[in-house]
């Protein structure tokens, strides 16, 4: 058989690589007998390139086909390594053992790293010296004098882990592949078991040593081939000169030594890409840097921009919503008129808010992701029971386990409704009772106060909290093996709920649920291999594994619309496509730091440099930009900060706006504003249809009487922000507590009134020694945090801070003493506001009945007590307490005079703080008390929110219901009756 091909052979960005690379086998074996076709082998790069293959085959008709293989799946064949070879996982988890032993040495070495991401990263490695053929004696080869002693001693254990991994290259698939190759080239040199048939190599970019030694084999058979994916034959020869491993971030930098021993590439077929003169343009662009003067000499030649530029559209939005928006809405026109259009982009993130926007019209791209294992409810399931493990249990953890959807699914005794209704007033509960970190002991009297329904249920969590409890002290390594294993077994214990089965669960049932499963069991598999695991090595290994597998739903996509990686450019990187996340971090996405070697021991050892991946990234780029219609966008800024565009990006809009005499400007200038309309179209989909208008500031005015009682400490509210007071008074509307109780200034606050209360029951005496009081407030402080703040860290700071002011506070403590004696703590009092028909009440911190028969009334406050200004204005507790004082509001003391009032600092000096205070004073706050809230039980105003805050930051309870926002506090209130006036 006379061979119809030999030598190397491209393909231009921008035409479909699978169609014409088939059209181009085709057309070289028309003059052969049609089952010569079967004595092809064909190899691709990649899996989704060999499928790409297979339906470009499909589409021409029933005929023959070549055999097709992956190029990353070659063998070396039994004769030279017998033995099969490991799995990656066992592989790891070996390096992973070495690791474990060599941070037990040095620490630091691995700061700020968990043991599986550097398992990862060194596996990673090991794989680049195996592909690239590199062997223990490159790493030797290394001088490290110029080092810093990090990089010394991290390159003195990977010549440890090299010797080790690297002695037996039949165990890995790249060094399979490498001997595959190495046998390969010195076979067919000598002429030595030939192919039986031609051999093509399609699609790879000779990116890994392995790889590109094969290719070169390949291209000197007298019947092989080899065809390039986005060849830039626009390039001169001096910039292909210059190509290499300086220029390892160009996209062409590639085939650069393949052209070197092999020659330069024909064209496979003779189909011109969409715009010839748009690849140019794009080359120019991607020159290696420094590029201005070739900008400078060859930008002149480019024909006139218009026409090569008018299929493209620039897409700038603002936020990352907008831009996912504006993509959404372009993937619908095209589905609207029945065009293939292929979303290409690096940020998954994107790509959710895509499809959630193309959920909108009920239209399912077809994503060939798929969604990772870790994010599918078996997934997330798993980890978040892995995270249990060296952390106590707190309220969000524990709902978060009993609100998932596999939670007890395999119960025969409670229904999920029932389950969710019963978490439900479960959260409640501690929410507003606690404990932060639940216990059995709570969940069951919780139980016991319930329903049948519920105290079964409360049990069998009460059961569960009790297996989990040790898991808050499983903190120093363990085996991996029995990691796994406890981890399993509480996965399939809370699955299978009371009195349910584990295999009736949907745990492990639907697609997901069985590949999660598959991965859990390969783990067990390969788990004797690693070292001791601690809790947060446990979850980053298995969110690793999870993520590596991705399922794709059971359900029909549009056909037309199709969302892929970057690294799919290749394939799809033609008709309409969308480029999208142009942004630097995201499409090229950051470099990795290698936490082994440095960039200038890489280079020293012969491995490829970081930024290789930038140039493959720029590759995918390159060839998608070619397609017949193009849209790229971008988000000028993202969560954080204002974004940086693309370097690619950035180069081509440079480009364009320096060369006015070729219309460049003019042109950008069109692609802009062809993306603003697309951004205009997606923004007025966001508008409504009718305009909305703001809410008006609330000031309710609702029947009278408003209320019949009222604290004390609810009048400055009342001055302040009166609607907090109607809501929580009138409206009964409590703000919900937090899911997750923290040591807030609050619990402090509380903590500290109480130490002071569990005092000042001691009954100490004012001849109490200082040093006797002194350890019985300390003793006291031990105690009450002991009890009422669980957080270590806070506890231990607080106590600190008590210890601190303890002198003051004794001393004080003790001068009052000698003056009078408390009589009220922590009491109710109440006044009836005469010819209201309301109650004033009040629950004092302290009051002292003096000698001479007065009244001292005090405060405790953990921060900076108020001021006589602010007193005067707003702050009115203590002062009515002294009217209500006054008027016999206490039942301890009766009918009393008040000598003062004052505060006492339980933070900061410990000082107290006496405030001006006497009768005149006392008499008109107390009036001026009862025409404040005269006005307001006879319906004379209206409750208007923030009439009058302390400051413009200042955040109430209730903003949200008032619609704060809406509304500024320059907006006039007008009352508005409320409710059933009669």
């Amino acid at each position: 058989m006379r061979e119809p091909f030999r030598g190397l052979y491209s393909l231009p960005p921008g035409v479909d690589f699978a169609t014409e690379f088939v059209r181009g086998l085709r057309d070289r074996m028309a003059g052969f007998p049609s089952e010569e076709m079967a004595r092809v082998t064909v190899y691709a790069n990649a899996s989704s390139t060999l499928g790409a293959l297979r339906r470009a085959f499909d589409a021409t008709g029933p005929a023959i086909l070549p055999r097709l293989r992956s190029v990353t799946s070659l063998e070396p064949g039994p004769a030279l390594m017998p033995d099969p070879p490991q799995a990656p996982l066992a592989r790891k988890l070996q390096l992973a053992r070495l690791i474990s032993q060599l941070l037990k040495l040095q620490p630091d070495l691995g700061a700020a790293h968990s043991i599986p991401v550097l398992a990862q990263s060194l596996a990673d490695l090991m794989t680049e010296m195996q592909t690239e053929g590199l062997d223990l004696q490159a790493l030797l080869d290394i001088d490290t004098g110029d080092h810093a002693r990090h990089w010394q001693n991290a390159l003195q254990f990977i010549r440890i882990a090299a010797d080790f991994h690297l002695a037996t290259p039949w165990a890995d698939a790249a060094g399979r592949q490498r001997a595959a190759a190495i046998a390969a080239c010195e076979d067919w040199a000598e002429g030595r078991n030939l192919p039986d048939g031609p051999v093509i190599v399609a699609g790879s970019t000779g990116s890994h040593g392995a790889t590109r030694m094969f290719m070169e084999a390949v291209a000197r058979l007298p019947g092989g081939a080899v065809v390039l994916p986005g060849f830039d034959d626009h390039q001169p020869d001096q910039v292909w000169d210059g190509l290499g491993d300086a220029s390892d971030d160009h996209p062409q930098s590639r085939f650069a030594p393949l052209m070197r021993r092999v020659g330069r590439p024909r064209p496979w077929t003779d189909t011109p890409p969409p715009s010839a003169d748009r690849n140019r343009l794009v080359s120019l662009a991607l020159r290696p840097a420094p590029v201005t003067d070739q900008w400078i000499a060859e930008g002149p030649s480019l024909p006139d921009l218009i026409a090569p530029t008018e299929a493209l559209t620039l897409i700038e939005a603002d936020q990352p919503g907008q831009e996912a928006e504006a993509v959404a809405l372009v993937m619908r026109d095209a589905a609207e008129h029945g065009r293939d259009i292929t979303l290409i982009s690096a940020d998954s993130g994107l790509i959710r808010r895509v499809s959630a926007a193309l959920d909108r019209w009920h239209i399912r791209p077809d994503d060939s992701s798929g969604q990772p294992l870790s994010l599918t409810p078996p997934g997330l399931f798993l980890r978040q029971i892995a995270q249990l493990s060296g952390e106590a249990l707190t309220i969000d953890r524990l709902l978060i386990l009993l609100k998932h959807p596999l939670t007890a699914t395999g119960s025969t005794t409670i229904g999920r409704n029932d389950m969710l209704r019963l978490t439900r007033d479960l959260e409640l509960h501690l929410r507003r009772n606690g404990p932060a970190f639940p216990d059995a002991a709570t969940l069951q009297d919780w139980g016991d106060r319930g329903d049948a329904l519920r105290k079964t249920w409360a049990g069998w969590l009460a059961a569960m909290l009790d297996r989990m409890a040790p898991l808050a002290r499983d903190r120093a390594p363990r085996p991996l093996p029995d990691r796994l294993a406890d981890l399993v077994d509480l996965a399939e214990a809370l699955a299978a709920g009371p009195s349910g089965d584990p295999a009736a669960s949907r745990l492990w049932q639907d697609k997901a649920g069985r590949c999660t499963l598959d991965v859990m069991r390969h783990l067990r598999e390969h788990a004797p291999h690693g070292p001791d695991f601690g809790p947060a090595d446990l979850s980053a290994l298995l969110a690793t594994e999870l993520q590596r597998s991705a399922v794709r739903e059971d359900v029909a996509s549009f056909h037309l619309l199709r969302i892929r990686g970057t690294r799919e450019a290749r394939l799809y990187g033609h008709g309409t496509v969308i480029l999208s996340g142009l942004n630097e971090g995201g499409w090229p996405q950051s470099l990795s730091p290698d936490p082994w070697l440095s960039r200038q021991m890489r280079m020293a050892a012969g491995l490829p440099v970081p930024e290789r991946q930038i140039g493959l990234a720029a590759h995918d780029f390159q060839q998608a930009i070619g397609a017949d219609r193009v849209f790229l966008t971008r988000a000028r800024r993202d969560a954080e900060a204002e974004t940086i565009p693309s370097r690619w990006l950035n180069r081509l809009v440079n480009l364009m706006g320096g060369l006015p005499d070729r219309n460049g400007p003019q042109a950008l200038e069109a692609m802009r504003v062809r993306g603003a309309e697309w951004l205009a179209m997606a923004q007025a989909i966001q508008r409504p249809v009718a305009q909305v208008p703001g809410a008006l500031r609330p000031s309710p005015v609702p029947p009278a009487p408003a209320f019949a009682e009222l604290p004390v400490t609810d009048i400055s509210h009342l001055i302040r922000d009166p609607y907090a007071v109607y809501a929580k008074r009138v409206l009964g509307l409590r703000p919900l507590p937090p899911l997750r109780p923290e040591p807030d200034a609050a619990l402090r606050g509380q903590a500290l009134h109480s130490i002071v209360e569990h005092l000042l029951k001691t009954k100490p005496r004012p001849d109490t020694p200082p040093e006797v009081l002194k350890a019985t407030f300390l003793r006291v402080a031990d105690e009450v945090l002991e009890q009422e703040v669980p957080w270590p860290v806070a506890r231990a700071f607080w106590k600190a801070r008590i210890h601190g002011i303890a002198d003051r506070i004794v001393a004080d403590e003790l001068d009052r003493l000698s003056q009078g004696e408390p009589v009220v703590i922590e009491k109710h009092g109440r006044v009836d506001v005469a010819g209201l028909g309301m109650v004033l009440t009040a629950k004092p911190d302290r009051i002292d009945l003096l000698q001479d028969g007065r009244a001292m009334i005090y405060d405790y406050k953990s921060g900076s007590p108020p001021t006589d200004k602010q007193i005067e204005h707003f702050d009115k507790q203590l002062m009515l307490e002294a009217a209500m004082a006054r008027r016999g509001g206490f039942d301890a003391l009766g009918p009393v005079d008040v000598a003062g009032i004052a505060y006492i600092q339980l933070g900061g000096e410990g000082a107290t703080a006496a405030r001006t205070h006497d009768a005149e004073i006392e008499g008109r706050n107390w009036d001026g008390f009862v025409d404040l809230v005269t006005t307001y039980l006879t319906g004379n105003a209206g409750f208007t929110a923030m009439r009058a805050p302390q400051s413009v930051s200042y955040a109430g309870d209730y903003d949200h219901l008032a619609r704060y926002g809406e509304w500024s506090l320059t907006d006039a209130a007008t009352p508005r009756k409320v409710g059933d006036h009669g």
